[in-house]
This record gives structure tokens, C-alpha cells and sequence, in this order.
């Protein structure tokens, strides 16, 4: 089993960055593909990013291309999201999940992951 735990989130204004965290324990994650999802109120939970299991491959809704990236520190067993130049479109509460299989391309559905965290809030301000 792996336990999945976000932090970083927060309320910002328009234009600024946040970077989110997601630490994994219970095992190393270095063989799973890991994804970013969010969900606003009211909406259904959404594809941000993915990255495959070596950092080789990542994948980006097109609504956060070229502001936000993702990256894996398989050594610290954790996964970022950098935020840049945040919007209020981009509030909501963000979810890191997790996809073992060693698989190139990384998932970009809710249901190909297995393990998911509890979430952090994330309010941005216009």
C-alpha cells in the first residue's frame, strides 16, 4: 500500500506560484506513474499533470500547459507541482494519485489510479 499526502496549497492571488508537494510512504514509488488531478466545487475531478515512473514522460492538461510543471524525486519518495502564474480557474482542491506498473505514458484517468491522497485547498484570487 502506499499512503499519498499533499501539502503546499493555500489562497494566493492572480499571478503568483505555488509549489505543491506529494509524499509518499508505505513504498517506494520509483516503478509508479504519478498524477496531479483537481477538483473545483460543483465539478468533476479533472486532469493537471502526470509523469511516468523515471521523469522521462510528463503529460499536462492543456488548461495548465506551459504554467504549471510536475516533477519526481524518487530519492525523497515525493512528487511537485509547480504553479506558476495561477488563475482563479485553477481553485480548487488538488489530489495527487498514484499508478504502479512501471507504465511509459502516464495515466491521464481518475480510474487508472489505485492510490490517492486526501487533497489540498487551493484558492486563488483574482
Amino acid at each position: 500500500q502506499v499512503q499519498l499526502v499533499e501539502s503546499g496549497g493555500g489562497l494566493v492571488q492572480a499571478g503568483v506560484s505555488l509549489r505543491l508537494s506529494c509524499a509518499a510512504s508505505g513504498r517506494t514509488i520509483e516503478s509508479y506513474a504519478m498524477g496531479w488531478f483537481r477538483q473545483a466545487p460543483g465539478k468533476e475531478r479533472e486532469f493537471v499533470a502526470a509523469i511516468n515512473w523515471s521523469g522521462g514522460y510528463t503529460e499536462f492538461a492543456d488548461s495548465v500547459k506551459g504554467r504549471f510543471t510536475i516533477s519526481r524525486d524518487n530519492a525523497k519518495n515525493t512528487v511537485y507541482l509547480q504553479m506558476n502564474s495561477l488563475k482563479p480557474e485553477d481553485t480548487a482542491v488538488y489530489y495527487c494519485a498514484a499508478d504502479s506498473g512501471w507504465a511509459l505514458v502516464p495515466p491521464r484517468y481518475p480510474y487508472e489510479y489505485g492510490f490517492w491522497g486526501q487533497g489540498t485547498q487551493v484558492t486563488v484570487s483574482s
